[in-house]
């Protein structure tokens, strides 16, 4: 009742705004040109024409013999996200996972992943919740992407691009928010030149959160300065420095009964708020220099440093509920902290030799990390596990933390060289080749057993593709690409007697496609691939720790079309037909099994029509199919089908009243799950309204 009430306090207000705004808006309609519509690669629009993010160099996606997925800033203003997560529920081929209520974590082309995360190009891998306050954009490049950024990236990588800081023009942005279950926040970007050749930038942001569960609540502030400085006409240094501070009740959401998800729990909270809370506090600092040499010569160095502290503890249903209507919980608590230091050089060469033309790119990269983790399990006395009777509100009896059954130190080196040659052969023909090598030196220490390992790798990861353009706006491709992860998994956790023995894992992908440019401000995308993946490692059904599975196979068909359909309208469309499974018998996953966390249908639809030059109406819809929450097979997440709306007014050229509503038709859903016993709810019916002032 409380939630139907605020849902209709804030549909009211966006009516009473307009209409005190009724005054404002005939003195500006003579003032005012109409609204921008989309204009190829103009920061006004869902499109983009290029992003050098893929190859390091500055390619159209046109010539991009990969997938590649874009969300614009203007697409996530209008749908009023605020989080990584929310944004990559619109892309399909990514499936979220739960994370276990305290980080990232996503499937891409049926490989998921906690780490393969980025920030303009450079890793961001520890495990929290990634805000985009002070994103321009947010991209996703599918399909083994070794080749630009090393280890990890089996079935694609997450790349953030920043704000950039303000050489020429001063800006002013404020935003705030709140919605009917209470959660609200604060934005503002201010840029401004400080000198000839000097500007600057600041993003800032606070968020209470706030959702339809029993138990839930925190908040995250985070503030980003960068400072640009032209040092003379050829060179640019660029700095950014980012503090985040998150602090959150962590959710595992329900357990199943009978091969599905519990039902007539969806806000039932199964655990406890004094033990069920996590804390990131993360330190991120950038430093990149760009110079050109010359029209064809360029060159670029960035420096990398993160600082990640983290505690996490939580209490989660350990099994499947009874039919007796009762479940087994237990516990555990962890902390991590992580120091990285990443180094990267790259040097662009644009040449001819003879009829040919070449984008030569040459490039090194060396990463140090150290990461200190311990994890204590939850006691009942001196049980590890307590059985309690379901209901509505669960009486969850107070746990203790036992001793440390996990206190490790871990180090990882590595050093990357690589080199990716781009040819034009004539006005139809280009080829994509490259090859990186990767030396990898993780040594880890466990000060419980005091048992030590250390593991050396050296892998080579090459690249190929080739982009037949029958026209200018038209490419037809085909790629091949390998990327490989070390056994102690993308956390590089402990290595113990077995994992220090084993190869690292290898990705191999294989992908065709057709990109079109049906217009300036419209474009096309499909991709067909396959990608299999040898020593692989999954996520345990029961206990969520990571087991080998063997061998396994994914393979699909993904569509997008994004950009402008018809005057006033912008869309972003997608779609993704897929299927995976192991291939190899092991006895954590026999062959024959279907792949966690891959739905075979996936659908996407957003589209933002102006009906006049102040109102703007919004519509989108989500579709996922039915999807098994783990190799098990065991559980099965239904089908859901999700439609999203929103109103966008403004109420003169420089302040935006905007109400979204997810859920519309209040669908029941399960959207995610970490193991087959930590499902996570969808929300209901849920309003929110922004407003936005700009100078």
């Amino acid at each position: 009742m409380t939630q139907t009430r605020t849902f209709a306090l804030l549909c009211s207000s966006v009516v009473a705004l307009a209409a005190q705004a009724a005054p404002a808006l005939a003195a500006d309609a003579a003032a005012e040109d109409a609204p921008g519509i989309i204009v190829y690669g103009r920061p006004d629009g869902y499109d983009l024409d290029k992003t050098p993010t893929a190859t390091k160099t500055d390619t159209p996606l046109i010539d991009v013999p990969q997938a590649v997925a874009v969300i614009s800033r203007e697409q996530l203003d209008d749908q009023g996200i605020l989080s990584l997560n929310d944004a990559l529920r619109f892309v399909p081929g990514v499936v979220l996972g739960q994370g276990e209520g305290h980080r990232d974590q996503v499937t891409l082309r049926g490989q998921s992943s906690t780490a393969d995360f980025f920030v303009d190009g450079l890793r961001d891998d520890a495990q929290y919740y990634r805000p985009l306050y002070n994103a321009e954009r947010v991209e996703v490049l599918k399909g083994a992407n070794a080749l630009i950024f090393g280890r990890g990236g089996g079935g694609g990588v997450i790349n953030r691009v920043s704000k950039a800081p303000e050489y020429d023009r001063t800006r002013i942005g404020l935003a705030a928010g709140v919605d009917s279950f209470g959660a609200w926040n604060l934005a503002a970007d201010l840029g401004a030149p400080l000198a000839d050749g000097l500007g600057a930038r600041i993003n800032a942001t606070y968020e209470e959160m706030g959702n339809h569960r029993q138990v839930y609540g925190g908040h995250f502030a985070g503030i980003t300065p960068t400072l640009g400085v032209h040092l003379g006409e050829a060179t640019t240094l660029t700095a950014t420095y980012e503090y985040a501070e998150d602090r959150r009740v962590t959710d595992r959401g329900v357990p199943s009964r009978g091969g599905a998800p519990l039902t007539g729990y969806d806000n039932t909270f199964f655990g406890r708020a004094d033990t069920n809370r996590s804390e990131v506090t993360a330190h991120l600092a950038h430093v990149r220099l760009d110079h050109q040499f010359s029209d064809s010569v360029s060159a670029n160095l960035t420096g990398q440093y993160a600082n990640y502290d983290k505690y996490y503890g939580n209490i989660y249903a350990n099994a499947a509920a009874t039919a007796g209507n009762t479940v087994v919980l237990a516990g555990y608590n962890s902390g991590t902290k992580r120091e990285n230091w990443i180094a990267q050089g790259n040097l662009v060469w644009k040449a001819e030799t003879g009829s040919l033309r070449h984008t030569l790119l040459m490039g090194w990269e060396a990463a140090d990390q150290d990461t200190a983790a311990t994890r204590a399990n939850a006691l009942w006395g001196t049980a590890g596990t307590v059985t309690v009777a379901l209901g509505e509100t669960m009486a969850v009896p107070a746990a203790t933390f036992g001793p440390l059954v996990s206190n490790s130190d871990s180090t990882v080196r590595a050093l990357s060289g690589y080199v990716q040659d781009q040819i034009d052969l004539g006005e139809h023909v280009k080829l994509v080749g490259g090859l990186r090598y990767d030396h990898f030196r993780i040594r880890s220490v466990n000060r419980i057993t005091g048992f030590g390992a250390t593991r050396s790798d050296g892998k080579w990861s090459p690249r190929l593709g080739l982009i037949l353009k029958p026209r200018e706006n038209v490419s037809v491709y085909a790629s091949y690409a390998k990327s490989f992860l070390p056994q102690s998994g993308d956390q590089f956790a402990v290595l113990d007697a077995s994992t220090a023995t084993l190869a690292p894992e290898e990705f191999r992908n294989v992908e065709a496609g057709v990109k079109w440019d049906a217009s300036d401000v419209l474009a096309f995308t499909l991709a067909a691939y396959r990608l299999e993946r040898f020593n692989t490692r999954a996520s345990d059904p029961v206990t969520g720790n990571v087991v080998l599975t063997g061998k396994t196979r994914a393979k699909g068909i993904e569509a997008s079309l994004v950009g402008q359909l018809a005057p006033h309208l912008q869309v972003s469309l997608g779609y993704a037909l897929q299927d995976g499974e192991v291939l190899a018998a092991t006895t954590a996953a026999p062959a024959g099994r279907r792949l966690a966390q891959l739905p075979r249908h996936q659908l996407s639809a957003w589209a933002r029509y102006n009906v006049s030059r102040k109102l703007g109406l919004g519509l989108g819809m989500l579709h996922q199919s039915s999807q098994f929450a783990t190799i098990s097979n065991a559980v099965r997440l239904p089908a859901f089908t999700r439609l999203d709306a929103a109103v966008f007014y403004d109420v003169t050229s420089r302040f935006t009243v905007q109400l979204n509503v997810e859920n519309l038709t209040d669908a029941n859903y399960f959207p995610a799950a970490h193991t087959d016993n930590n499902i996570s709810t969808g929300k209901p019916l849920n309003a929110r309204l922004s407003v936005r002032l700009k100078f």
